[in-house]
């Protein structure tokens, strides 16, 4: 992965040295590593993103080395298919770092050593570690290591000489610059070649043995390779592969290629490192780690992604996304993980810079492997041929010019995006390293509008000539119109309707785009799958029991495509929009303000759907990539309630869910979070969302006594507009009951409150009694199956009498005896519900109390719930045999005649 920082090195002020220090460091090489440890020791802006800062010596794991000729490098790619390309082996001989200098098998000494890789191996990461042990005072075979960067001295165009260069970038080092030639053990990096057109012949670049002799940046690194120039300073080059011809064999001791995490050891070694950093729950992070070294044996897919560094950073840094986000703090979003990875990967990078066009390397994959991504998504396609590639890379079309940038990019960066299939019998096809970034790229694809038939093509070329041209014969035309027929007139005029012709079918391409991104985004055959977040999780963690290969391929197609449009909105967001500009692909902001607007239009229209709640999760997730609070707020307002039941509501949903809703003021009829996985963190994210919610359902979500202190504070707010809330299957106990009763005393809007089977048990079932009194608006109280006894259920009993509002008490499944019931259901005003049964007749409530039982039964002791069903159907079979009344009876077998039901499903394991 590219550094951000540049290795020319900052001076003093920019690393922030204090004067101070600087005095105390009187030796210059002792201040050259304090200053390069600074600024070598800085990351990246996007690392803390995704938590905490990590030292690079604490994560960094060193990739596989091995040593090449120029035979197995320079062999022309036109000699091979795409499938050879990538089927070359895998470094059977590895060396390390502090091996790079060693005398080769013949005994000679290595003065100068090519290191190369293509795109995401490590090669920048690589010298900043190597950099950072040499200023900590492990590399003690270099006295001195001075790195350059070749990107910087691309910029450079007057002439100057090698120790003004280093006495520019490294101040400190100005008084041994003199003695310099003299000094054993100096060590020159230079980094990124492929940034220079360098000229090694004789009649292009002068030699020069003068360090002080002022030259073009490209000459002074010429004599330095050639060792005509401080001959016996080392130097270290790092280039991608299409550069490695710019230096004849004869000035290179030494190739070595970095192979990236070729062993799996490798990369289970990276994960725990990064993500057990110092702020995440141990258990979790061991957890995760295990998962993933499970996926990795498991998907021989995932562990070929990850034999590039650059793809496990993205795969820890979604993991940071997935499982680390912060309850008070906004996270990045999806395709802002995606276009930083690319950014920190190509950001600056141009394809070729001897080539005239020096078109930006992600422009040019935007255009070409954009294509076959957007291609296989609308073909529901995630493998491609030999000829599907060949054809979007339009072989057969490409002049000389076009086919020299073609060599390049598969030389430096095709692997980075495709790879063999691992999958018995289709290792012909090849697929993208990583599933997502076929749906990120076809989405980048479609929003620069390289989605353009040749018609459209060929309209915008004839628009801009046309209009041109126009411009040019209006003037002529102005002059001659007091010699002219008005007639003729209208022929000039013409010229100016033609680009106003294709601005409109520009604006309809816009409107396509929309269509497009809606249709994607309401595709009915995905209505019922996971949201695309559990998806991704699947997808680098793995699912629990192993999957056929019938059902791999069907989830990997599912996960595959409805990204695309969520990726499409979330590059419309004006941040993203802004990296991709450094990356060289424009979106203007005129086209994302028209898209938008279409886009809202078509929206609007199919959000009032009622959706299934994993759709319900991915269009909230869609509207929160676009990060445009005014648009979401737009379509907020068109939902009536939020139904995420099922939805395992994760951190980062959580944070989606508040971000999206949560800011706009929303009143929402209905929130259901039922089975959702919920946990303290997640109640307070989506505070903000449950207090504008009249009718709330936390049922069966674990929740304990923790979790209730943020219940209490939903209650407690002053605009809670909390009218019915069910807690019910969720292990409150005594102490939960105690902080809900608090909530109680100070709320005015809850009217309904559920805790059936929420372990209160008669302790429980006190402190409500003690404290009931203190609120005054609740209507009905569920405390069935808590396991309450008569004393504890007669005094709430009693209590509930004299409340002022309260008229029903659900006190059934309790371990009632047979006098508390009686004792119960004579009670005043109070409707107490304790049975299927009200004397000789079936209680009123009865399909209440069934109701409630099959909306509850799955996550009950069946047992036990079939021992209370068995008593209640005693109590029926009593009271129908006591009363006389033939309508009575009837009612009472209906009844029964239910209850059988029940119990032969029960029994049965089908309730």
């Amino acid at each position: 992965m590219r550094n951000c920082c540049s290795l020319s090195g900052p001076s003093v002020g920019a690393i922030g040295v204090t004067p101070f220090l600087v005095k105390t460091l009187s030796d210059p090489i002792q201040q050259h590593r304090q200053r390069l440890s600074a600024w070598f020791s800085c990351l990246p802006t996007e690392e803390r993103h995704f938590g905490p800062s990590f030292a690079l010596d604490s994560i960094h794991i060193d990739p596989v080395i091995r040593e090449s000729s120029p035979e197995d490098i320079l062999r022309p790619l036109s000699e091979l298919t795409w499938q050879a390309q990538l089927q070359s082996p895998l470094c059977p001989q590895s060396m390390s770092v502090s091996q790079l200098f060693q005398p080769n098998a013949a005994g000679k000494p290595i003065r100068s050593v090519v290191l190369y890789g293509t795109v995401g191996t490590g090669k920048s990461t690589l010298i900043r570690k190597l950099v950072l042990d040499w200023c900590h005072g492990r590399k003690s075979e270099f006295q001195l290591i001075i790195p350059l960067s070749c990107e910087d001295l691309s910029q450079v165009t007057a002439p100057i000489s090698l120790t003004r260069l280093i006495g520019k970038k490294y101040v400190h080092l100005r008084e041994l610059l003199p003695t310099m030639q003299h000094y054993s053990g100096v060590l020159f990096i230079l980094n990124s070649l492929e940034w220079m057109n360098l000229d090694f012949r004789m009649a292009c670049t002068e030699l020069c043995s003068d360090p002080n002799e002022p030259m073009p940046p490209a000459a002074i690194l010429v004599n330095l390779l050639r060792g005509y120039l401080l001959p016996e300073a080392n130097v270290l080059v790092t280039t991608r592969p299409s550069a490695l011809s710019r230096i004849p064999r004869k000035y290179t001791g030494r190739f070595a290629e970095i192979c990236g995490f070729s062993d799996m050891e490798l990369q289970k070694m990276y994960f725990h490192l990064r993500l057990g950093h110092r702020d995440a729950d141990p258990r979790e992070t061991e957890n995760l780690a295990e998962m993933l070294s499970r996926n990795l044996e498991h998907h021989s897919q995932l562990a070929a992604a990850c034999f590039l560094p650059s793809y496990c950073w993205l795969t820890c840094a979604t993991l940071h996304l997935l499982y680390y986000a912060k309850p008070d703090e906004s996270p990045m979003t999806l395709t802002g993980i995606y276009t930083t990875f690319l950014r920190l990967n190509f950001a600056g990078e141009v394809l070729d810079i001897t080539h005239p066009s020096k078109i930006s390397l992600m422009l040019y994959v935007a255009r070409t492997v954009g294509k076959l991504a957007y291609e296989g998504c609308n073909s529901r396609r995630t493998k491609f041929t030999e000829s599907d590639i060949t054809k979007c890379f339009h072989l057969q079309m490409n002049s000389e010019e076009e086919l020299n940038l073609l060599n390049v990019f598969r030389s430096d960066a095709f692997r980075f995006f495709l790879t063999p299939c691992v999958q018995p019998g289709q290792e012909s096809f090849f697929v993208f390293t990583i599933p997502a970034m076929q749906e990120y790229l076809a989405a980048l694809y479609v929003v620069l509008g390289e989605n353009k038939t040749a018609l459209q093509r060929l309209g915008k070329e004839l628009s801009e000539v046309i209009s041109k041209a126009g411009e040019d014969v209006m003037a002529i035309v102005n002059v001659l119109s007091k010699f002219l027929p008005l007639r003729i007139f209208t022929l000039f005029n013409l010229l100016r309707v033609v680009p106003r012709l294709y601005g409109r079918v520009s604006g309809q391409s816009r409107e396509n785009i929309a269509q497009m991104m809606t249709a994607e985004m309401f595709r009915e055959e995905d209505s019922y799958n996971d949201d695309v977040l559990d998806q991704i999780s699947y997808s680098i963690l793995g699912l629990e029991g192993p999957l056929q290969p019938a059902e791999e391929d069907n989830y990997g197609r599912q996960e595959a495509f409805e990204l695309y449009p969520i990726f499409m909105a979330g590059l419309l967001s004006r941040q993203n929009r802004a990296m991709l500009n450094q990356l060289g692909c424009t979106i203007m902001n005129m086209d994302a303000l028209k898209i938008t607007s279409a886009l809202k239009k078509h929206l609007l229209k199919r959000s009032l759907r009622r959706l299934p709640p994993s759709e319900l999760m991915d269009f909230l997730f869609f509207l929160y990539e676009f990060q445009n609070p005014s648009f979401s707020a737009v379509l907020v307002n068109s939902l009536r309630d939020l139904d995420l039941s099922t939805v395992r509501m994760t951190p980062i949903k959580c944070n989606v869910v508040a971000a999206v809703i949560g800011g706009t003021g929303k009143l929402l009829t209905d929130a259901d979070l039922s089975s959702c996985h919920l946990d303290p963190d997640a109640i307070h994210t989506l505070a903000p969302v449950l207090w504008r919610c009249q009718n709330v359902n936390l049922h069966m979500n674990a929740l304990g006594p923790d979790s209730c202190r943020e219940i209490k504070e939903l209650l407690l707010h002053p605009d809670c507009a909390i009218s019915s809330l069910r807690l019910c299957n969720n292990p409150l106990e005594p102490e939960g009951a105690q902080l809900i009763v608090e909530g109680l005393a100070g709320n005015s809007s809850l009217k309904y409150l559920s805790l059936l089977r929420t372990d209160l048990g008669d302790e429980g079932a006190e402190i409500l009694a003690n404290n009931l009194g203190k609120n005054k608006n609740l209507q009905e109280l569920n405390l069935a199956y808590n396991g309450i006894h008569d004393q504890a259920a007669l005094r709430l009993g009693e209590v509930a009498s004299r409340h002022p509002t309260l008229s029903r008490v659900h006190l059934y499944f309790n371990e009632l005896s047979d006098s508390g019931l009686r004792d119960l259901q004579s009670m005043g005003d109070v409707r107490v519900i304790v049975s299927l049964t009200e004397g000789s007749d079936a209680s009123r409530h009865w399909s209440l109390i069934l109701r409630e039982l099959k909306a509850n039964a799955g996550g009950w002791d069946q047992a036990r719930m079939g021992a209370h069903l068995t008593l209640l159907l005693r109590d029926l079979q009593s009271s129908r045999a006591m009363t006389g009344n033939l309508w009575r009876k009837v009612r009472i077998l209906r009844v029964e005649t239910e209850v059988k039901r029940m119990l032969s499903r029960i029994q049965g394991g089908k309730l």
